[in-house]
């Protein structure tokens, strides 16, 4: 007994004909005929008496019935709620994203995302680059947004936006009005970083100690913009991305090119290249790219 069996058998006893069901179902007569034959025979059981021209359901049809409008009536909404799946129109994504760069980057692009798909519900975690990492790697995450580099052997992946990162200071500080500055030169400042789940916070340490001096860290934070606020007090130096920069009061805060070394700020999307990805997954990947990426 497959599906058909009971669709036919449901349309037969709707209209208690096996040739209006027939035609109701495009197919011929003696195609119905032989499919409720073949379902009275895996049954064991007659489910229509024939009265010449006329037929009515049996006892067994008439239990059957009950059940079968059932099971029919599930099939069609799991196919319909299958379909609508298939062509992205119902979905749910999980999105990990930093949050400097979702303020950054992403309110336009979801914006337009949930026009275009309004039954798509996203939900977004904000979280530093490398607990995303991890959790998109755990499957916790559909997809996250991280600082580069990514491990290629687990992740799919495409590069949106290549940055560096700038000094930023307090107009009083001694650098603040150079037109580029250098790693080596802030090694007696005070630094503001990012909490060590954020990945520059790694970054910069190791640029540092590659320098030879490990910096006196004062502050850390997860927002950007109370580090950048602490800046502006005089608590310290940041070193911020350049998307960042452009955010910030110049009258308060003076950001500068740092040249040596060149700290690169490179984000990508990614997601598991061994997991299944849905097809509301793959519609944000293939939008948010189309959005991200520049034209070439």
């Amino acid at each position: 007994m497959d599906m058909r069996h009971l669709q036919y058998f449901v349309e037969v006893a709707r209209w208690k004909s096996f040739t209006k069901a027939a035609q109701a179902l495009y197919i011929t007569q003696p195609t119905i005929s032989k499919m409720i034959k073949n379902l009275e025979d895996e049954l064991g059981v007659l489910l229509f008496e024939r009265l010449g021209k006329r037929i009515e359901l049996t006892d067994a049809g008439m239990v059957l019935l009950g059940q079968a409008q059932h099971m029919v009536q599930s099939f069609d909404t799991m196919t319909a709620h299958l379909d609508e799946l298939m062509q992205a129109r119902r979905g749910r994504i999980r999105i990990g994203l930093p949050p400097m760069v979702g303020a950054s980057f992403f309110p336009k692009v979801i914006g337009r995302f949930r026009e275009q798909f309004p039954g798509i519900t996203l939900q977004l975690f904000e979280h530093g680059s490398k607990k995303v990492e991890a959790d998109v790697g755990a499957g916790e995450l559909d997809i996250g947004v991280i600082l580069l580099p990514t491990k290629e052997d687990l992740f799919e992946s495409f590069s949106f936006v290549k940055q560096r990162l700038m000094l930023v200071v307090h107009p009083a500080h001694r650098l603040a009005g150079h037109k580029t500055a250098s790693l080596i030169d802030l090694r007696d400042d005070s630094f503001l970083l990012f909490h060590e789940e954020f990945a520059l916070h790694d970054r910069i340490l190791d640029e540092c100690e590659k320098l030879g001096f490990q910096p006196n860290v004062v502050y850390k934070s997860s927002q950007w913009d109370f580090i950048s606020e602490m800046v502006a007090a005089n608590l310290g130096i940041a070193l911020l991305p350049e998307a960042i920069c452009r955010e910030l009061d110049p009258e308060r805060m003076r950001t500068i090119p740092l040249t040596d070394p060149t700290i690169p700020w490179h984000l990508a999307m990614i997601w598991r290249k061994d997991s299944y990805l849905s097809f509301a997954a793959r519609e944000w990947i293939a939008f948010a790219k189309s959005m991200l990426q520049p034209a070439t």
